[in-house]
């Protein structure tokens, strides 16, 4: 289901893909939770991902983006337009998310901000596929039970 990343078939460029997997992906806590800020790494498991996916009764989520599609910068103004999108997209699903931001520790990508992100609770393999298509993404990150953030390449 999952590949390292010498064994992608994609037509994203290997560079880009390698930068996929150097992200982190950041998981913001919410205001007034006890909950912790956590980052998920790929291919290496997350003790906060796993609380987080005990606390809402779920064995999966998605690390998804509506920002910059195929990787092509758009304003800042247009993405949060895009991310607002996605947050309806994943009420009307019944989800539940928390907001983040993926950042390479190498660039300044969105002013040194990271690209806003959603960390959405429940959301299995295939309909995180189909949603991150959707919004034009090359990749999307996804989690099983096991709590270890994997790469898919969706492109």
């Amino acid at each position: 289901m999952f590949s390292d990343a010498d064994d992608i078939d994609s037509a994203v460029p290997p560079a880009l893909i390698q930068a996929y997997r150097e992200t982190h992906y950041k998981v913001f806590a919410r205001p007034g939770s006890a909950e912790a800020a956590f980052t998920l790494l790929i291919g290496h498991s997350c003790a906060g991902l796993r609380a987080a996916h005990r606390l809402r009764g779920v064995d999966c989520s998605a690390y998804i983006t509506a920002c910059n599609p195929n990787s092509q910068a758009l304003s800042l103004a247009d993405n949060a337009n895009r991310q607002q999108e996605l947050a309806r997209e994943l009420r009307a699903r019944g989800l539940r998310f928390d907001e983040g931001a993926g950042q390479h520790p190498g660039n300044g990508w969105e002013g040194g901000q990271g690209e806003p992100s959603f960390l959405a609770y429940g959301l299995d393999l295939e309909a995180a596929k189909v949603l991150g298509r959707r919004f034009g993404q090359n990749a999307i990150v996804w989690a099983g039970t096991d709590a270890v953030p994997r790469l898919v390449m969706l492109k």
